[in-house]
């Protein structure tokens, strides 16, 4: 079973984004305030998936794709469905780019990522037994081709390692902030516009008669949407007005890739087969990664195959990532227990535990604003 829902709609996207905003704090889909008031709704609703799964299809897996990812795997994890994984494709963006400038399958490396879904590092890459990744990063060539031209070189000295691109939130968040409310829409509300042009363009399509049509406003619809992602942090990046004015072709190839699909059916293809994967992915830490929990869920490098998911051993990690790692989790624990135990006080507390808030006040302010704001969907909390 594969599950990927917005709970709330765009609207609720919009929302999250425009309450933390309002009090000076990141707004984004699933980092920080609104990952958190996201991952409210998303639980209640993948746990009534996740036992209907169990009625009509007992011992089958969910691969879910649902946001913010990891924090629902530990929420349904935690809630006893241990045949859950989370996935998201932007765990393996250092592997594929790494893949692609060596010009070799991506499945030949060895990569080893670890840390928390959006909140990630890949340390090493291998490939035959040679490390690849350590004279890349020194590399601008390479560099200036990928996410990690969001972050500057001495940080990527210091760091060390691929860095997730959602990292820049937390080692920018000053400029995070600044951006997105300079903005003239948030991401949410551009991605509404966005949707709506979309399926007033489709509506006026007869699909059945004219399917190449249709998928050429998909297309130029998706090469619109990319063109402004995260584009406060990146300098090749257009400008939502920028991007509104540039006609927009949507041609397609077949080198596009799959996307959210292509990894699902890759974890599906390595477990029905014997031909392993070696990807990252959203599970139980289970001694992987030193300073965790074993029933944490981390988003660590595996081996995939007819047996299952097997996390490759990360063994001690580096004091920084470590210690932000832990910080998050923290977070995350306690965001599920409110969830499942509709506490308004352990609510406030996870907030609070942030990095991104670290204010027990503004935790209080938050949190009241998305319980009232998305009451339809999360119900009445004590």
């Amino acid at each position: 079973m594969v599950t990927s829902i917005r709970v709330g709609t765009e609207q609720g996207r919009v929302l999250d984004e425009r309450i933390a905003l309002r009090h000076g704090v990141l707004g984004q889909e699933t980092t920080g305030p609104g990952g958190f008031a996201m991952a409210l709704r998303s639980i209640p609703a993948l746990l009534e998936y996740a036992k209907l799964m169990e009625e009509v299809s007992p011992g089958a897996w969910m691969f879910n794709f649902t946001n913010p990812a990891g924090l629902v795997t530990q929420a349904l994890r935690d809630s006893g469905f241990s045949r859950t994984v989370g996935i998201c494709d932007g765990a393996n963006l250092g592997q594929h780019a790494v893949a692609e400038w060596l010009k070799v399958d991506a499945n030949r490396l060895r990569p080893e990522v670890f840390g928390l879904n959006h909140l990630s590092w890949m340390r090493r890459v291998w490939l035959d037994g040679e490390e690849m990744l350590a004279p890349l990063l020194r590399d601008p060539a390479f560099l200036s081709g990928t996410t990690m031209a969001m972050f500057a070189l001495p940080l990527i000295e210091y760091v060390g390692m691929w860095i997730n691109e959602y990292l820049f939130y937390y080692y920018y968040p000053d400029r995070a902030v600044k951006s997105i409310s300079a903005d003239e829409r948030t991401r949410g509300e551009e991605v509404l516009d966005l949707n709506r042009r979309l399926l007033d363009q489709l509506r006026a399509v007869d699909i059945e008669a004219h399917p190449d049509e249709a998928l050429r406003i998909y297309h130029a619809y998706d090469q619109r949407r990319s063109a402004t992602y995260m584009h406060y942090a990146r300098a090749d990046a257009s400008t939502m007005q920028e991007a509104d004015r540039a006609e927009v072709v949507g041609t397609f190839t077949s080198e596009a890739g799959e996307g959210y699909a292509g990894v699902a059916l890759s974890l599906i293809e390595a477990m029905q087969t014997d031909r392993p994967l070696y990807t990252a992915v959203n599970v139980p830490n289970e001694g992987a990664i030193d300073g965790m929990r074993p029933e944490d869920v981390v988003e660590v490098s595996c081996a995939v195959d007819h047996d299952g998911l097997h996390p490759l051993k990360i063994g001690a990690i580096p004091e920084p990532q470590e210690l932000l790692m832990r910080s998050v989790k923290q977070y995350e624990r306690l965001t599920v227990e409110a969830a499942l135990t509709h506490s308004r006080r352990t609510a406030v507390l996870a907030l609070m535990a942030h990095p991104l808030v670290l204010s027990y006040p503004l935790a209080e302010t938050l949190v009241d604003e998305y319980l009232e704001a998305h009451r339809a969907y999360v119900g009445t909390w004590a």
